[in-house]
């Protein structure tokens, strides 16, 4: 997996590409945790995100609780849509 940040202001964007899944999310978690604590939203941006594990779901779960509900999901694919939708996390975290 991949990771590209952008810094828009006080908002972090992070484009994902490939798998997250139990390899790839301490990628993810270390980004996450280098947040300055200035940053004030995270958008994570899927367009290029090819599956997600249970594992990726923690840590996207994990980032939600950080950042207080400050949390965008941006270009999900249908398929990983469903599985965001079967654990409810769709009904939490905004969706764009």
């Amino acid at each position: 997996m991949t990771i590209e940040k952008n810094v828009l202001g006080n908002t972090v964007e992070l484009k994902l590409s490939g798998w997250l899944d139990t390899q790839t999310t301490p990628q993810l978690e270390a980004e996450v945790n280098a947040l300055d604590e200035d940053v004030s939203a995270l958008a994570l941006d899927f367009a290029d995100l090819e599956y997600i594990s249970s594992a990726g779901l923690r840590q996207i779960v994990a980032a939600y609780k950080k950042m207080k509900g400050a949390l965008t999901l941006r270009h999900v694919s249908d398929e990983i849509m469903n599985v965001i939708s079967m654990t409810g996390l769709d009904k939490r975290i905004k969706i764009e």
